[in-house]
């Protein structure tokens, strides 16, 4: 069950680390993607409406290995004495409709920044599949704000972990398509 993005303006732009950025106008942010990720701007229009740009490994990677970046405009401004706990109740939100039949843990939350804004990043590990996947979200306060939300199929990747906050420390704030 899928619901079109409309509005949404992606494009490539730009590099960093010789590697090409997603520039996603609608959640107002563009990141760079990693080696051995994969960014499908089509596909991105098939994203539920909360999502408006997603990358993931490469094809043909084991099961280990899976892990999706998401982004996407939040749903109203976040005040920074609420992060906290808007972060944490957006990431229980979000594992409970991704592993609806899992209860996560509550494995990090902190203040970080995204683009140079203050922001909140949860990490939840939770049982799935006889393994443990992760969810970290970090939410971005201010009067725009925006979400990057990562899932991981193996919590102790430290590669795909890695790749997650690589992509984080890449992320640029702009303005967001009307």
């Amino acid at each position: 069950m899928t619901v079109a993005c409309a509005g949404a303006a992606l494009s490539w732009s730009g590099e960093e680390g010789g590697r090409p950025r997603v520039n996603d106008t609608r959640a107002g942010v563009s990141y760079a993607v990693p080696e051995g990720w994969h960014h499908d701007p089509a596909a991105d229009r098939q994203l539920l409406g909360a999502f408006s740009s997603r990358i993931s490994r490469a094809y043909g990677t084991t099961p280990a290995e899976d892990a999706t970046v998401l982004t996407g405009a939040a749903g109203r401004p976040v005040p920074g004495a609420e992060l906290r706990r808007a972060a944490e109740g957006a990431a229980r939100s979000n594992a409970a409709f991704f592993f609806p039949d899992a209860a996560p843990t509550l494995t990090e939350s902190r203040r970080t920044e995204l683009g140079g804004c203050p922001a909140h990043t949860v990490a939840l590990d939770v049982p799935h599949h006889g393994g443990t996947a992760r969810l970290e979200l970090t939410v971005v306060a201010g009067d725009h704000p925006a979400f990057l939300l990562a899932l991981a199929s193996d919590a102790a990747d430290t590669r795909v972990l890695a790749d997650v906050h690589a992509v984080e420390a890449s992320v640029a704030l702009g303005s967001r398509a009307s």
